[in-house]
């Protein structure tokens, strides 16, 4: 089955693709707790080899708190993706409010090891997402 991403973002060579889905049996709305997880695929168009090193999200409640996220690689890996190939994870986000966004950057090197910065597309954290 293949992946359907509503959200992308292109910078250089790269094109990060997001899938985002509310995940209602692990949210207590009743609680105050709303979770959800996101799928990304990163994609290198270019001719040389990437290496993601490190990553930033800025996450926003409903409310308009803002929390800033930064770290090395991905779910633990710092994933080397070579030209014409893409790498894939899966992480999630809870949240106090039953509606949000996110949106973030990933450090890369590219095969010389010269850093740069690709743009992870904002997209929306919605709890009526659990009809998708």
């Amino acid at each position: 089955m293949k992946a359907f991403f509503p959200y992308a973002e292109t910078t250089g060579d790269c094109t990060v693709r997001v899938a985002v889905s509310y995940l209602a049996d692990q949210s207590l709305p009743s609680q105050g707790r709303w979770f959800w997880a996101y799928h990304i695929r990163i994609e290198n168009h270019g001719r040389e080899t990437v290496q993601l090193l490190s990553r930033r999200w800025s996450i926003v409640d409903g409310r308009g708190a803002v929390s800033e996220v930064e770290g090395e690689g991905v779910v633990g890996d710092q994933p080397v993706i070579e030209p014409g190939q893409s790498y894939d994870y899966v992480s999630g986000c809870p949240l106090g409010t039953p509606t949000g966004a996110m949106q973030g950057a990933y450090v890369m090197a590219d095969s010389e090891g010269e850093e740069f910065v690709i743009a992870v597309p904002r997209f929306p954290l919605t709890a009526s997402m659990a009809q998708n």
